[in-house]
């Protein structure tokens, strides 16, 4: 019992340190980001669903704060349908790719 108990640590370890591994690429990401940039690559614009409300320029955000932000969407701990089903569509790979390419961009980049 001790050594499967051993082993499902390690390979949860195991997992984590894969996960963590994980290094984003900006040059992947371009095929990646077509459902991004319909709604965050227009300044000013307005999503009007579920509700009206003003959609943010991730261009020059952190690539932890983009990451931390699509893996909430995934598990539901942020709540926009719309995003949501985009996260659900993500590896952690494209994720890390996606983080990295907007982290590169600026604040007002399209």
């Amino acid at each position: 019992m001790k050594k499967i108990s051993a082993l499902l640590v390690l390979a949860g370890c195991a997992s984590l340190a894969s996960a963590a591994d994980l290094v984003g690429n900006a040059q992947n990401a371009k095929a990646k980001i077509e459902m991004c940039i319909g709604c965050h690559g227009i300044p000013g614009y307005k999503a009007s669903f579920p509700e009206s409300f003003q959609v943010p320029m991730i261009g020059g955000q952190s690539a932890k704060f983009i990451e931390g932000a699509l893996k909430a969407y995934q598990k539901g701990e942020r709540k926009h349908p719309s995003m949501k089903g985009i996260a659900a569509s993500l590896s952690d790979q494209d994720i890390a790719d996606i983080a990295a390419y907007y982290s590169q961009q600026t604040a007002s980049a399209k």
